[in-house]
């Protein structure tokens, strides 16, 4: 397994979990208290980003669902 793990979640977050760091547009590194795991916001209504508070509830819509990308434009 790799050493960070991304799930997207039906109607919801992004989870990461394992050895990450989250940076600003400038390269600082947002303190997260020592969490292994943490949210991200995918829908825009968190008061929090972009960390996930839950506000998606209700409000957002995505069947999670992996498939193959295009190939890659050389």
């Amino acid at each position: 397994m790799a050493a960070t793990k991304i799930t997207v979640n039906n109607n919801g977050s992004l989870k990461i979990e394992g050895d990450f760091e989250i940076v600003d547009k400038n390269g600082n590194a947002y303190d997260l208290g020592g969490r292994e795991i943490v949210s991200i916001c995918r829908c825009g209504l968190s008061a929090n980003k972009p960390f996930c508070d839950g506000s998606h509830k209700g409000h957002f819509e995505h069947e999670a669902v992996a498939f193959a990308l295009p190939p890659k434009k050389v």
